[in-house]
This record gives C-alpha cells, sequence and structure tokens, in this order.
C-alpha cells in the first residue's frame, strides 16, 4: 500500500478497502453502525478512548485498558488506521490523537466521514465486522499531549501558544460548563466548528482559508501550538487541523478546561 497522508479523500479510499494493511475505524454511534458503515470497518466505542471520571473525563484511560481497547478491533503495530466518524469529524480525531499519543505511525482521517463517504455515492455495509483480537501494546508517550503542569510551567512561554476550540461564549465565560467559566490566560479562540465546511459534506475547509485564519490569529508553525476544548473531543479536530497544516508541535490537552476550570488554583481569564 502506497503512504497515505493525514487527510484522505473517500474517492482515494475506495480502492484500498480490501488491502490487508488497512485498519478502518467507526466511531459512529453503535446504531449507526449497525444502519450504515464502510465496508471491512471495525467499529470503537468512542467511550473507550476517554477515562470517563469527573471532574476530567476527557483524560485518557491507562495503559492497559488502551492495550485492551485496541486489541479487541485487532489494531497491529504494521496496520495503516483510516479513522472516521459522522458528526464532523471530531471522534476519529480523538482516537487520531490517541494513536499519536501512544507512537503508532500511521493514521489518517476520511475528510468528512461517513456523511461525505454516502453522499458521495461510496458503498455501504449493513454486515458488523467482528475483528481478530490482537496484542497491542500501549505505551503512553511525549508525543502530541500536555498536561496542565506543562502548561502552567509554559504560560509565559511566548513559543508555547494556547488555542481555545470552544465557543466564544465558553471562551469568554459566559456559558459556564464548570465550576469556573472563562479560558486559560493567553489562550487564543478558534471555535472547531467555524473550520467546517458545511457545504461540502463537513470537510475541513480549504487549506489556504485555514492557514489564513491562523495567522489572523498570530499563529506560525514555529510555536508550539496547545489545542483544548472541554474534553478534549473539539480540539482534537483541531489538533488534527494543525498537523495537516505542517504544524508539527501540535498538541492537545487532554484534561482540557473540565479540568482547568473545575480547580481553585488555575488562573483564568474571562
Amino acid at each position: 500500500m502506497q503512504k497515505l497522508s493525514l487527510l484522505i479523500e473517500p474517492k482515494d479510499l475506495e480502492p484500498l478497502l480490501d488491502d490487508p494493511e488497512l485498519l478502518i475505524v467507526d466511531l459512529c454511534q453503535a446504531n449507526n453502525y449497525a444502519q450504515a458503515h464502510i465496508p471491512g470497518a471495525v467499529h470503537l466505542e468512542y467511550a473507550n478512548l476517554l477515562l470517563g471520571t469527573k471532574p476530567a473525563p476527557g483524560l485518557l484511560p491507562d495503559e492497559a485498558r488502551l492495550s485492551a481497547t485496541l486489541s479487541a478491533i485487532g489494531l497491529t503495530a504494521d496496520k495503516h488506521v483510516v479513522a472516521y466518524d459522522v458528526e464532523g469529524g471530531g471522534r476519529a480525531c480523538r482516537f487520531i490523537w490517541t494513536l499519536d499519543v501512544l507512537g503508532h505511525p500511521a493514521a489518517s482521517l476520511l475528510n468528512g466521514g461517513l456523511l461525505a463517504w454516502a453522499n458521495e455515492g461510496h458503498p455501504l455495509s449493513r454486515k458488523p465486522v467482528a475483528p481478530a483480537s490482537s496484542n497491542y501494546t500501549a505505551s503512553i508517550g511525549d508525543r502530541g499531549i500536555a498536561t496542565r503542569d506543562y502548561i502552567e510551567q509554559h504560560l509565559d512561554d511566548d513559543q508555547v501558544v494556547l488555542l481555545d476550540a470552544r465557543t466564544p461564549e465558553e471562551y469568554n465565560g459566559t456559558s459556564v460548563r464548570a465550576a469556573r467559566g472563562g479560558h486559560i490566560p493567553g489562550a487564543i479562540n478558534l471555535n472547531w466548528l467555524d473550520t467546517i465546511d458545511r457545504t461540502r459534506n463537513y470537510r475541513f475547509l480549504p487549506d489556504d482559508v485555514l492557514h489564513a485564519m491562523l495567522a489572523e490569529r498570530g499563529l506560525h508553525r514555529d510555536q508550539e501550538i496547545i489545542a483544548y476544548c472541554h474534553t478534549h473531543h473539539r480540539s482534537a479536530h483541531s489538533y488534527v487541523m494543525l498537523r495537516h497544516l505542517g504544524f508539527d508541535k501540535a498538541k492537545g490537552y487532554a484534561g482540557a478546561w473540565a479540568e482547568w476550570g473545575n480547580r481553585a488554583d488555575t488562573p483564568v481569564k474571562t
């Protein structure tokens, strides 16, 4: 199989459906998967990618749980993953971010997800796929991940920039979803929904448009950009966008606002 880019189009994926080196992973709801999915795709329950414990449910599970989850879908180190969902890409991007953190060498996002796939006439299946389990060993590394402690240590670092992927109302504190509202000091707001092209089946906006949006906010590739939202679902989409555009130092903060805004000792700006 040829080397695939981080972002793959439906027309480019269809000829590869039978490639044994490919693992297509469906992050839709289980009932959506049962109704229609890409032929050969295995289903992965999104909740298995999250710790799920308040106040910061978006944190990563431990390595044992991740190992069990990825073994259950038959992932091996030599497989190239293509992930998709049907709700704008947040779930699939969270999976790709997780694979990055684990050092998995190859993964792609289906641009537009199942919506683009189905609306553009590609084949669908209702036949569930029961993958042969593997023995995948998950090892959490440093790539792509930022912790609360790390962020606090770099709040005054000009080369570390925080990208808040939430709504403007969450960012400015008028919509409060934690003990406190607002944003991490210095964070720049770019609502993840503003980077999605609703006229093209929820693909990313064209690269030049995205580059312009980031440039308007003073963001450039030399910086280390840490994306966050409330549980690192929306901001996982921002993370993949940054990586796709060549921001190789991008990271994601999985604790996100659910962790930061529910503490009494973290600085907050409104």
